[in-house]
């Protein structure tokens, strides 16, 4: 559950954006007016807590995304940031949220455990946790659609979800949510698909992240498009003052006499970026 580090040292937030992306997924009226989706759902007053939970608001309702042809009424999903692998513990980890979500109710089968569901999303195939569910367990991992693969063999119905597998068709930001995007076609793809929808909030959020993860080639990218300069302008003017206002703590606090260690340790980045600045 942990996010790649990132520009200064500082840890990138994913989850926000994956949930505003499973929003995007789900946009289209018929479905958006069929799910309730609620983002790091609290399972008590205090941790551990849940990714996503989304609540189909009628059980007979048709959800025709790929990814949520598996839903019933609730449905749990654990995210994995992209250079996050999905383990054995992830999944008992997952698989105990489930029942203790179930249980936590006020009346006994309050919330029916038929009617649960899990999602596991991560950016590489967790081999060794298939492995230890087909070994131990006797579960079998079933592709169905494109990056959906169902994990077979358990009362709860669980489903695996390859994210860079996944069809751009139906889950386009879902599937960009990773720190390789090339600059080129398909940096340019992405910004053409961002900008009929720059108010969106949603959208600006899975972009932000999307750009931050990926912030060597978008600078290549913005050298090349005058369009995308000027749709990261303010990105690329707060980014420089940043590293300006940065580079100006590091000489003040090596003019004190500290080691680049400790000037490491204050600013939040290696002694490596510390030498880099100093150099």
């Amino acid at each position: 559950m942990s996010g790649r580090k990132k520009q200064d040292g500082q840890r990138l937030q994913w989850h926000p954006a994956f949930g505003a992306a499973l929003r995007i997924t789900f946009a289209e009226e018929i479905e958006r007016k069929e799910l309730e989706l609620q983002e790091e759902y609290l399972l008590s007053k205090k941790p551990p807590q849940i990714d996503v939970l989304i609540i189909k608001k009628r059980k007979d309702a048709l959800i025709r995304k790929t990814i949520g042809r598996i839903f019933r009424r609730h449905n749990i999903v654990e995210y994995k940031a992209p250079d996050d692998n999905l383990s054995v513990n992830d999944f008992y980890k997952v698989y105990g949220y489930a029942c203790f979500y179930q249980s936590n109710t006020n009346r006994i089968r309050e919330i029916e455990p038929t009617e649960i569901t899990i999602t596991f999303v991560c950016n590489r195939y967790p081999r060794e946790m298939v492995k230890h569910l087909k070994e131990v367990r006797g579960m079998r991992a079933e592709q169905h659609y494109k990056g959906i693969y169902y994990l077979k063999g358990d009362a709860v119905p669980m489903q695996l979800l390859i994210t860079h597998e996944l069809t751009q068709e139906e889950n386009y930001w879902l599937q960009n949510l990773r720190t390789n995007l090339k600059a080129g076609e398909e940096i340019s793809s992405l910004i053409t698909r961002y900008e009929p929808y720059r108010d969106s909030k949603d959208y600006a959020a899975v972009m932000d992240l999307i750009t931050r993860a990926n912030w060597k080639e978008m600078e290549v990218e913005e050298e090349m498009c005058d369009a995308l300069r000027e749709l990261f302008a303010d990105e690329l003017e707060r980014e420089k003052e940043k590293g300006i206002r940065l580079a100006k703590l590091v000489f003040r606090l090596s003019s004190e006499g500290k080691t680049e260690e400790e000037i490491a340790g204050e600013c939040g980045m290696s002694a490596e970026q510390v030498r880099e600045i100093l150099e």
